[in-house]
């Protein structure tokens, strides 16, 4: 009997990146249903891995983000040459991206034209971005025969709940299940050009505490203290999360959400992943570029003539993509999507 093939997957960075990368696994898996699939990818991207049925292992990159880290690479790289992949995927399109696949004498290795990297691949492809307009589709394209038609089809994400760990949490943080939860995530890893403000956020927790729903707040520990700005005025109807589960633990709590409000962000397609309707907010990005990949997903993206200007912080100092955002226009977003008023509410303690 003939042996399966092995593919090797360079995984992106970043947790949003490494939920819509899901797409491409789907694809592999659907091509190739005997193949075992290893996706080579940071330490913190084990657990989200583990909810991707389609991924076989996890394969540790040695090397932190932005690390060259070449002897690393190396040694990772020939300790892979016994799995005897036939073909790797490069993700990332940097030079030291294709160095493990290279180093494992992988015999093709795929990935798109970036960074002098002649040679380490041998399947480069051309990036034509006017065609493949979203990340996603990049993404998949890679796992596509070279001369298949472009834009691909591209599957959705869909995470696996833990439900044993679901449950656990629940009982750990004490959270209550008595009124329907939305969950917000005012996060967002990239920087404050892609945060919707605080007082707004905290606005929209309001009138959705006043109309009967609990409020869980979710992020990292950075977050934390920007949550706890948006619960103080909401009160017990609010739980600041943030910091205080990993990231396996927010998978299995956004299952239970009747809806999330989100920023741009890794949450954001972790949401879109299990299912949940959501309310996207977009600044500096565009849901043109970065869209959550869900039939549930509301999008809110003003498109200023100085959108989208992917900055970290707003280069003009007054942040207009965001702040012209209202409360009352998310809340009727979040309402319309819950199919129950809320706005009202907010409008009373304007008075």
């Amino acid at each position: 009997m003939a042996q399966a093939e092995r593919i090797l997957v360079v995984g992106p960075a970043w947790v949003g990146d490494m939920v819509m990368a899901q797409s491409l696994f789907i694809t592999l898996r659907a091509q190739h249903p005997g193949a075992s699939i290893d996706v080579l990818a940071p330490a913190w991207s084990k657990p989200i891995l583990a909810r991707m049925p389609e991924v076989d292992e996890a394969v540790t990159l040695p090397a932190g983000h932005g690390e060259l880290g070449l002897g690393a690479r190396w040694r990772l790289g020939r300790s892979l040459r016994t799995r005897d992949y036939a073909r790797a995927i490069v993700i990332p399109r940097s030079l030291k991206a294709a160095l493990v696949p290279w180093f494992a004498r992988i015999p093709r290795r795929t990935g798109y034209r970036g960074e002098f990297r002649y040679g380490v691949l041998n399947d480069i492809r051309p990036l034509d971005k006017t065609v493949l307009t979203q990340t996603v589709q990049r993404y998949v394209a890679l796992g596509r025969p070279r001369d298949a038609v472009l834009p691909p089809p591209v599957p959705r994400p869909h995470l696996r709940i833990d439900e044993v760990n679901r449950t656990r949490q629940l009982h750990a943080l004490g959270l209550e299940l008595d009124r329907p939860v939305v969950a917000l995530m005012p996060g967002a890893e990239y920087g404050p050009a892609k945060r919707w403000p605080p007082a707004s956020f905290s606005r929209v927790a309001q009138g959705l505490a006043d109309a009967g729903y609990r409020i869980w707040l979710l992020g990292s520990e950075k977050d934390r203290a920007i949550a706890e700005t948006i619960r103080a005025p909401v009160g017990d109807a609010a739980v600041n999360l943030c910091g205080r589960t990993r990231l396996e633990d927010a998978i299995d709590l956004l299952s239970l959400a009747q809806a999330a409000l989100t920023n741009d962000s890794g949450l954001m397609h972790v949401a879109a992943a299990v299912g949940i309707p959501l309310v996207a907010i977009y600044g500096s990005s565009t849901p043109a570029y970065t869209p959550p990949l869900s039939e549930r997903a509301r999008v809110v993206y003003l498109g200023l003539e100085c959108s989208p200007c992917f900055e970290r912080t707003c280069p003009l100092g007054h942040l207009n993509c965001l702040r012209q955002i209202t409360p009352e226009r998310i809340l009727t977003e979040v309402e319309q999507l819950l199919g129950r008023k809320a706005a009202d509410s907010l409008q009373r303690t304007d008075q």
